[in-house]
């Protein structure tokens, strides 16, 4: 009998879905906020300020100059040297959601027309993970870097070692490290940038062996994960524990950088170490008006 206080009182109302995409949601701050207007932000949460984790391809694009990168090595990838159990499908998943081959791309290119040699890892692939063939891109930057006299900027984003490649993983931690160090000792700057996350054998090798370590705000930094360590030492950690802000304040790195003063920065640092500038193309004049 009381079925009629249900109906809608104009009519049939339809559920209409919103379309994908157009909205996102801070993890953060939990607001919905609108997907171009994040875009134009730099993928920064203009409410809270949370630095959204980026691509390696939009990491690059955000930073270098327009039409100024020459990337390495675009067809070297991991296979699957152990045999390890659905790695081949990982990898394939992986190349089909980022279109890249690998969880690192290379390269050189300039920066408000400072040259220098790139690497930026995404964290979209496989977490970031550095297998050998992550290993060896970026050592090949490094010795091109050296070969070339250019200073090296790295972009970290990673979860560590690729457990499914076991000590081959391992092994690209010291052949990173011995590339940088063959760097230094070239007197070529390398300037080390921290992403969230930075954690594992990455933090352990090249990430934290920069001239000058900067980070943005509210990445993790961190080798153990904080679980681990609190299980360790029985002890609870501070809430900022691990984060780029509780390494600056305790001198593990130099600078914590937002996204919107990233490329001024980097471009002021190569400036200082002397950087080459390369001079703009000259513009093509105008085709002659036909009589």
């Amino acid at each position: 009998m009381l079925n009629w206080l249900r109906r809608p009182k104009y009519g049939t109302v339809e559920r209409r879905e919103m379309p994908a995409g157009i909205w996102d949601k801070c993890p953060r701050c939990r607001n919905l906020i609108y997907r171009k207007e994040l875009e134009r932000n730099l993928m920064v949460c203009p409410k809270c300020g949370y630095h959204h984790r980026l691509s390696a391809v939009e990491r690059l694009e955000i930073t270098l100059d327009q039409q100024a990168f020459q990337e390495y090595d675009a067809s070297l990838t991991s296979t699957d040297p152990l045999g390890f159990e659905g790695y081949g499908a990982k990898l394939a998943e992986a190349r089909e959601k980022t279109g890249q081959a690998e969880a690192v791309i290379t390269g050189d290119g300039t920066i408000d027309g400072r040259r220098t040699v790139v690497a930026a890892l995404d964290f979209h692939f496989m977490g970031g993970s550095m297998g050998s063939a992550v290993g060896e891109k970026i050592t090949r930057a490094t010795e091109r870097a050296v070969e070339s006299r250019l200073p090296l900027v790295i972009f970290s984003a990673s979860g560590g070692a690729r457990m499914q490649e076991g000590v081959l993983s391992l092994m690209q931690l010291a052949k990173t490290s011995a590339a940088i160090g063959r760097l230094h000792e070239a007197g070529l700057p390398y300037l080390s940038v921290m992403c969230d996350p930075t954690t594992g054998g990455v933090t352990a090798s090249f990430a934290f062996l920069g001239d000058i370590i900067l980070a943005e705000p509210g990445a993790l930094i961190g080798f153990a994960g904080r679980r681990v360590i609190e299980q360790t030492i029985r002890r609870k950690l501070p809430d900022d524990f691990q984060t780029a802000e509780f390494c600056l304040q305790r001198g593990l790195i130099d600078m914590v950088v937002s996204r919107a003063e990233m490329r001024a920065t980097l471009a002021r640092l190569l400036a200082f170490f002397g950087a080459p500038r390369v001079a703009p193309a000259p513009e093509e004049p105008a085709p002659a008006a036909q009589p």
